[in-house]
């Protein structure tokens, strides 16, 4: 069945980054079958059609970092530093899940992620109950890259997330050979050791061999807070980016979210082995743990995604939040061209799709990828007079309330702002069940 998006502005991401005015999307299943200008033929064949004529087509807008475990929370866990934050709120509040709570919490993650315009994430859950997130994403027909997380050492770690090294590793694979490849392919695996200060080096070197002989991505933390980055010297010492590549964790397989204190070393190692970074410049912010430098980062040529990371160290997981951020705290140190709407657009396209090892598949609109597409309504009061950018439109000023529809794998899962897989009061009233229940342990 094929469904055509028509008289549309298309911000192709392809390697020119052409934009395209008034043209049409053909989609055929779950993929893109043609891209430019008007076909009558082609459109006498589309069975469904989408007037695009006020719109623009994005890919579908990725999330490199996320913790849909930790969506209950929100709003609960303000006013702290990294480490006291994980150990007085975020591991107590992990540890008291069960998988009905689990499953509310990825409901809410991804009823907020479609309806502000994101298709794909890549996440890190807690370290039980992470079924529960597949199967969420998989009723809401989001495109997840995701993994329980892995948590066999660390100081101040709940007796509920402690767990053997052999525990953790023989978890990961059972749920990898369950889920990965799942639903066309629109549900995969990948390790996700939590950070150096709460894994054994056992697990780690392991979790690299597993990653590289089973073809999936590693998911982990990496120089977030200076606090961090000291205790792992002590540790190890090295800097964190120089041990994971000491222990043959590093490549383009894997995404080290964070990256704020590297160290020109560690940004070379970075470079040389073209291992992927996630930029959460919101989490960043709320955590005072600082600002990565992004654009020295992408001059380099490493491949840096774009995140929200999770709700209570951010408070929204809104993806166009964090792209205008993402493209405005770094202008005073590098200057108003030193990083542009084009280059924080990659960040949530093509460069995202890196990061989730998809990049074959998804991040631009070209014929034969998959059809993850964000249509964004740009008539609003806030966005006129339309700019002749599109890209810097959609930057600068879009919101998320201007979505439109979304498209994931070729399937409509938001038509005129009203998602189409998932109940939005049912979903918020579990939510708020379920977290009621949670944060009242947590009291």
């Amino acid at each position: 069945m094929e469904l055509l998006i028509r008289n549309a502005a298309v911000v192709t991401m392809n390697a020119s980054r052409e934009v395209l005015r008034d043209a049409d999307v053909l989609i055929d299943g779950d993929r893109i079958v043609s891209v430019g200008p008007h076909s009558r033929a082609r459109r006498r064949l589309a069975t469904r059609v989408i007037e695009g004529k006020g719109l623009v087509v994005l890919p579908g807008l990725i999330h490199s970092h996320l913790h849909a475990c930790q969506t209950l929370c929100r709003n609960h866990a303000d006013g702290l530093e990294l480490l006291d934050w994980l150990r007085e709120r975020i591991w107590p509040f992990e540890a008291s899940h069960d998988a009905a709570s689990m499953r509310a919490s990825a409901d809410l993650t991804f009823l907020e992620l479609i309806t502000s315009g994101a298709t794909a994430c890549l996440d890190m859950g807690s370290v039980r109950h992470y079924d529960a997130v597949f199967e969420a994403a998989r009723d809401a027909g989001l495109r997840l890259v995701g993994g329980k997380c892995m948590m066999d050492a660390g100081q101040g770690v709940p007796a509920g997330l402690r767990e053997t090294t052999e525990a953790s590793l023989a978890e990961s694979v059972r749920l990898l050979e369950k889920w990965h490849g799942a639903e066309n392919g629109r549900l995969t695996y990948a390790f996700a050791p939590r950070f150096v200060l709460s894994c054994t080096e056992a697990l780690m070197r392991q979790v690299g061999e597993l990653a590289k002989a089973r073809g999936v991505r590693i998911h982990t933390h990496a120089s977030e807070n200076p606090t961090e980055c000291d205790l792992v010297r002590e540790k190890t010492g090295l800097d964190n980016v120089s041990y994971f590549n000491s222990l043959g964790m590093l490549g383009p397989q894997t995404t080290l979210a964070h990256c704020v204190w590297v160290t020109a070393e560690e940004q070379r190692v970075l470079r040389e082995t073209r291992t992927c970074v996630c930029h959460c410049p919101s989490a960043n912010f709320k955590l005072a743990s600082g600002v990565a430098k992004i654009p020295e980062l992408v001059q380099q040529g490493i491949t840096v995604g774009l995140g929200a990371d999770g709700a209570p160290c951010n408070n929204t997981l809104d993806i166009f939040h964090e792209l205008r951020l993402a493209a405005l705290i770094h202008l005073p140190r590098v200057g108003p061209t030193g990083f542009s709407a084009m280059q924080a657009l990659e960040l949530a396209t093509v460069n995202g799709s890196k990061a989730l090892g998809l990049e074959k598949e998804i991040g631009s609109i070209e014929v034969g990828k998959k059809a993850d597409l964000t249509l964004v309504d740009v008539s609003g009061t806030h966005l006129t007079p339309i700019s002749n950018d599109p890209v810097a439109t959609i930057v600068y000023s879009a919101q998320s309330r201007d979505v439109r529809h979304v498209i994931i794998d070729g399937q409509v899962v938001l038509r005129d702002r009203v998602p189409q897989t998932m109940n939005p009061e049912a979903v918020r009233k579990s939510a708020a069940t379920h977290a009621a229940r949670l944060l009242k342990q947590l009291d």
